[in-house]
């Protein structure tokens, strides 16, 4: 089990020096992404988030960041959500009893081998999934970004309290659509196009409409 470490706030996020993320640095920690949890979220909804966790697998996947998938309780909290797993062709879905996904060693194992040191992570709920082991994380080293648009939970009371929880820990709240779009890096890489189509954004999707439209008239 991991254990509780004291974090130097001169290294948390509220002050580390920034670092872009590139595909390189960078590992996608997906917990709990089950069929009842998702189901049961009411600060974003529903389909939002299985449509952003669904693009975000697939959009790894274009840069070549490895993804971590685990769920837990299954007979309680049901499958993990089909089309994400669909999404993830060959990548094993750790299936847990711990809480925290990062007290299960198959977990931290997993993260670890894939040599990267900033760890994007998405769960639901926010104030459990994603909250705890993100805090986790932190304390034993790792610089982590908490997925909002990835994660959900019952509230926006619980999802608040949340944030503040993980901000103290050193955690960086941000979101998979800026994220993602941070380790493209240049629009003029020949992937471009291939991940905006995985990424799915209904804003960039939009506006590619009306400028490709305007080019082809």
């Amino acid at each position: 089990m991991s254990k509780t470490k004291t974090i130097d706030q001169s290294q948390s996020g509220r002050s580390r020096t920034y670092e872009r993320l590139t595909p390189e640095s960078t590992v996608l920690l997906l917990i709990d992404h089950q069929v009842g949890l998702v189901s049961g979220i009411r600060d974003l909804t529903p389909d939002e988030v299985r449509h952003n966790v669904v693009a975000f697998a697939r959009a790894a996947r274009v840069l070549g960041v490895p993804v971590v998938l685990t769920s837990t309780a299954p007979m309680m909290w049901g499958p993990t959500l089909p089309e994400l797993t669909e999404a993830l062709p060959g990548v094993d879905n750790i299936e847990r009893s711990v809480v925290n996904a990062w007290d299960e060693p198959r977990v931290r194992d997993a993260v670890k081998r894939t040599g990267r040191q900033k760890l994007l992570i998405g769960g639901i709920t926010t104030h459990v999934c994603l909250a705890f082991p993100a805090m986790s994380a932190v304390a034993d080293g790792y610089d982590v970004y908490a997925l909002l648009d990835a994660s959900g939970t019952w509230s926006d009371l619980l999802q608040l309290t949340a944030i503040d929880q993980m901000r103290q820990a050193g955690v960086t709240i941000t979101s998979g659509a800026a994220a993602f779009v941070e380790m493209l890096h240049d629009n003029a890489s020949p992937i471009a196009g291939e991940f905006y189509a995985a990424l799915d954004l209904p804003a960039t999707r939009y506006i590619l409409q009306i400028t490709q439209g305007g080019k082809s008239a």
